[in-house]
């Protein structure tokens, strides 16, 4: 059985600032000492993208030293709230894949994570390149009689709420290459702030809530009349085996206090 953690939405910001009302390196801090604790025996944590709130040089440098305290194997991909470049001069060149993006292949046993980078260059959509497809489709070939777990940012289907606007775009071409491999168990996204799951296009999906303040799931209105609340903290822990693949959305921190609405003042062109 493989275990592993997701853990996306960490929206760190330098030291001295919160982000919308919230100490994200504590709250980070508090979801390491939980895996440390709760689940040293997981193979690995993947931290699925928004891994800083404004894609700035002192913010990943914050980051890294917290994933120092980090008792497990870690790899890293990039969301809407990142900056590519940036990213890698923090942390690295050899963290692009030959796609150019933040995409990396684990391959534990009977299973294959893909992890991919949804980061567009001038939208909160999620975007795909068509070189990462490609770079996509040759891991899946690789991964012919083995199940596969994908973990991206962004959400793969529209779930009914405003949020829907900024889920992974043009998404048929991603899905056609999932249902050619024949054995894609899951795809576990952030990006929304809440616990979700389903199937798009045949594929089966599961959201988590993250590292920081969580959307309440209202299906209409618009966005700037939506709740937030200040929790949960909220990680994936997956469990995958020969036969099947189960995602936990386990709370760390169990906050769920309704926030100001004036510090979510939400405008879709700067967003």
């Amino acid at each position: 059985m493989l275990k592993f953690i997701v853990i996306s939405d960490l929206h760190i910001v330098p030291r001295g600032r919160l982000s919308r009302g919230i100490d994200t390196a504590d709250r980070l801090a508090r979801a390491i000492d939980h895996v440390n604790t709760r689940h040293a025996d997981a193979a690995f944590c993947v931290f699925a993208g928004d891994l800083v709130d404004d894609g700035d040089r002192p913010s990943y440098e914050r980051l890294a030293g917290k994933l120092a305290h980090l008792e497990l194997p870690f790899h890293l991909t990039l969301g809407n709230h990142d900056n590519r470049p940036v990213f890698l001069e923090a942390f690295g060149p050899s963290l692009a894949a030959a796609s150019g993006c933040v995409d990396s292949v684990i391959d534990a046993g009977c299973i294959r994570v893909i992890v991919l980078d949804s980061l567009g260059d001038t939208t909160d959509e999620g975007v795909l390149t068509p070189e990462q497809l490609d770079w996509l489709r040759a891991r899946l070939s690789e991964a012919a009689g083995r199940g596969v777990i994908v973990v991206l940012h962004h959400s793969i289907c529209p779930l009914g709420v405003p949020t829907d606007a900024i889920c992974l775009a043009d998404r048929e071409p991603f899905l056609a290459a999932l249902r050619a491999h024949g054995d894609v168990r899951q795809v576990i996204s952030g990006h929304v702030h809440m616990s979700t799951s389903g199937v798009c296009g045949g594929i089966p999906f599961t959201t988590i809530s993250g590292n920081t303040y969580s959307i309440y799931p209202q299906l209409h209105g618009p966005m700037d009349t939506v709740p937030r609340l200040e929790g949960p903290g909220q990680i994936g822990v997956v469990l995958a085996g020969p036969d099947g693949v189960v995602v936990h959305q386990e709370n760390f921190l169990d906050h769920h206090a309704v926030q100001p609405a004036e510090i979510h003042a939400w405008d879709p062109d700067t967003a």
